[in-house]
């Protein structure tokens, strides 16, 4: 997928709070070698190095826009080009920090386990991954794309996918000393015209979309938008009401 930075970050601030809110939950840890899979912009990465000054952090993301856009802000952050699928530390991090980026990634069957294994002793993973497949935008995303006129070329796109809670507690619990789960929901409130398209055209949209040319994208996300503010109407105010469940996980080997 081809990322777009500036989209991505058009709604940053609601999109770093289950980044803080993962982060309050690792205590008082003093990590030595910090390591935040699927980075993006850095905006969080470059947090992780406020709070742990004197730690080596690495950002590591496969976008090069991405990446180029975090590079772009000075830091003692070390930026990495690599797939997390396939990526091996060459030092056991104390840390591994992932906001929204595993869920892009296949068999987490096997890829957690790796991930642990790769963690120095008593070394912690800490996992936020969206949990909205099941809400309407993401149903009606789905349904509009499986239909006669567009499952040609959007039949084989995918949004990303990722296990029950209980499954990655049975998967987690034997590989660790102390595991926490949990999932919040955040009641977004977004302003604008067709927030929510905007929100999901940063992220969940992209595999669908640069499937299209231009013309065919401005007809799928109209019957998209046509569908979505059925479900979700502007207020009044002109605000949209936005909820969005996410997944959260801190496994310490």
């Amino acid at each position: 997928m081809r990322w777009s930075p500036g989209q991505y970050l058009r709604f940053a601030d609601a999109r770093l709070r289950p980044a803080l809110d993962l982060l309050a939950r690792l205590g008082d840890s003093e990590p030595r070698r910090i390591v935040d899979l699927g980075c993006g912009a850095g905006n969080v990465t470059r947090l992780l190095a406020e709070r742990w000054p004197a730690a080596t952090v690495i950002g590591l993301d496969s976008d090069v826009a991405m990446l180029a856009r975090a590079a772009s802000t000075p830091s003692a952050v070390v930026w990495q080009q690599a797939d997390i699928a396939s990526w091996r530390a060459d030092t056991s991090p104390d840390l591994l920090f992932s906001n929204a980026a595993l869920h892009w990634l296949p068999d987490h069957g096997r890829l957690l386990p790796e991930l642990v294994g790769q963690l120095s002793p008593d070394g912690v993973l800490a996992v936020q991954v969206p949990a909205n497949f099941g809400e309407p935008a993401h149903r009606i995303l789905r349904q509009l794309a499986a239909e006669a006129g567009w499952r040609d070329a959007l039949g084989s796109a995918r949004m990303g996918s990722i296990l029950s809670p209980a499954e990655y507690e049975q998967l987690l619990r034997p590989l660790c000393s102390h595991l926490e789960l949990w999932e919040t929901t955040y009641w977004h409130v977004l302003s604008g015209e067709d927030p929510i398209i905007e929100w999901m055209k940063g992220t969940t949209l992209l595999p669908f979309i640069e499937r299209l040319d231009e013309s065919a994208a401005d007809r799928f996300l109209a019957a998209y938008r046509e569908r979505l503010v059925a479900v979700h109407p502007p207020a009044a105010d002109g605000t949209t009401l936005f909820p969005f469940k996410r997944l959260f996980f801190v496994a310490r080997r």
